[in-house]
């Protein structure tokens, strides 16, 4: 007689497991974000289906806005990207689709205060970065639109991330820009913004919060195609904001508020 075979129940066991569990399983490598963060661990499917565009300001040539901090020099391009692939990583442990516009090919996540000034730099996929800042603009949004047109009928966000250039006496905090003529984006704006308001009242409750949300004819954020918001993370000629992009800890705060107001944005839109 044939002997039946015989499958131990526990082999079942595995359909029983946690949908957290199964992404916590889940490891996927970026070389972006450098040695140390290059193994990401996806923790949830929050933001399934979600297709991010993250450019970070000025960039090669143009190290963007400068402030002095002691003796050392700080130079926008450096912290702006620093955000940004910050916030990018959070975008993809929660499942989204993330393409960086602005790329370093040495310079991933960064845990130092002073983060070494280079020009090396480029555009996706591989363009070199030009002086012009209309030619520079027009790349950047070119490269944003084609791959929004290979990605259609996805949820869509283009966030841009910089950091503003005013007196030493202004202090200021974060805040949003969208293009006028965009509805969905000013709603998106107003998503990160209140975010933002809720982490201050919850962890600095006598502080207070007074970004803002506004429209703006700013290059990329009516030439791209996807919602786009545009980001200011405070003053880089005043001390407090100073403090804000300099310490590692508070740009993975920054990094967190917003993947968090993104998470927002897209459980509004579903």
């Amino acid at each position: 007689m044939r002997k039946k075979l015989f499958i131990p129940i526990l082999l079942f066991h595995f359909f029983s497991i946690p949908k957290q569990a199964l992404f916590a399983q889940q490891i996927r490598t970026h070389k972006i974000f450098g040695p140390e963060y290059q193994n990401v661990r996806i923790s949830g499917n929050s933001l399934n289906g979600a297709v991010y565009f993250l450019t970070s300001g000025h960039g090669g040539p143009d190290p963007g806005a400068m402030g002095k901090y002691l003796k050392h020099t700080l130079c926008e391009d450096e912290y702006a990207y620093d955000v940004t692939l910050r916030l990018g990583r959070k975008l993809i442990e929660n499942g989204a689709t993330v393409f960086f516009i602005i790329r370093d090919p040495n310079d991933g996540i960064r845990d130092m205060q002073y983060l070494k000034a280079d020009k090396d730099e480029y555009c996706y996929p591989d363009q070199v970065i030009p002086l012009n800042q209309v030619e520079r603009l027009k790349q950047r949004t070119d490269a944003i639109n084609t791959l929004s047109n290979k990605n259609k009928g996805k949820f869509q966000r283009m966030v841009a991330i910089h950091v503003d250039s005013r007196s030493k006496g202004k202090n200021i905090d974060v805040f949003f820009y969208h293009d006028r003529l965009s509805k969905t984006g000013e709603k998106a704006a107003a998503i990160l913004k209140n975010t933002f308001e809720d982490k201050y009242r919850k962890h600095q409750p006598d502080r207070g919060y007074e970004g803002s949300v506004s429209s703006r004819n700013l290059y990329v954020v009516t030439h791209a195609k996807p919602v786009s918001v545009f980001i200011e993370l405070g003053n880089i000629h005043h001390s407090l904001d100073q403090r804000r992009i300099i310490d590692p800890d508070n740009r993975q705060a920054l990094a967190n508020w917003l993947a968090e107001g993104l998470i927002r944005d897209f459980r509004n839109n579903k």
